[in-house]
């Protein structure tokens, strides 16, 4: 039996627990777009839920898959330092996100419907191509991306649903404040991968 390169393995370091995290924190764009969309719409029905949950998942499984087959292009190239790309890469989306929680990026109404046509396209590319740096990160780190991309795409259809059932209960003051969390853990796993890497862990 042929032994497949690490590049295509599932790599045991990933826990279960560290992926959640980056599912969790991808998905906070998705979840604060959620909230607004819910508190916006009309009237809140079984079709918005599903078409915003089904893309906005779908989206987040895809990107970090996108990412993680441009990574696997230079991986033997940069191996030595595939580490820090992965720190700085998850830094800077993580502190992408707090700089847009910042400048409270999601206060916009709107009268349309965004679970239909040109506007789901587009929220759903916007929330998650984050995603891409993540994959990319882990195919620097030789960890296979299909249980990841799952993960991600249900964590994020999950909690886009959620989000959108919360809209009816929450005020926009807590958009902001998910999107923070959400910076602050990709930081978090990103100090954490550096860690490991540097002490042998």
């Amino acid at each position: 039996m042929v032994d497949m390169p690490p590049c295509c393995r599932y790599n045991p370091r990933m826990d279960i627990l560290t992926l959640l995290g980056i599912a969790v924190a991808l998905a906070m764009d998705a979840f604060a777009v959620a909230l607004g969309t819910g508190m916006n719409l009309a009237t809140l029905t079984g079709r918005h839920l599903f078409r915003l949950g089904f893309h906005f998942g779908l989206f987040q499984a895809l990107m970090p898959v996108i990412g993680w087959l441009a990574g696997l292009t230079v991986q033997q190239r940069i191996a030595a330092w595939d580490h820090w790309i992965a720190f700085g890469l998850l830094a800077f989306v993580g502190g992408h996100m707090l700089w847009e929680a910042r400048a409270e990026a999601h206060e916009e109404k709107s009268a349309n419907d965004p679970t239909r046509g040109l506007s789901l396209v587009l929220l759903s590319v916007a929330t998650s191509i984050d995603a891409l740096a993540v994959g990319f990160s882990l195919s620097m780190l030789g960890v296979s991306i299909w249980t990841p991309a799952l993960v991600i795409g249900l964590v994020a259809g999950v909690l886009t649903v959620v989000g959108m059932l919360l809209g009816r209960k929450v005020g926009d003051r807590w958009g902001p404040r998910v999107e923070i969390v959400g910076g602050l853990v990709l930081i978090g796993i990103g100090v954490k991968i550096l860690v490991e890497h540097l002490t042998g862990g």
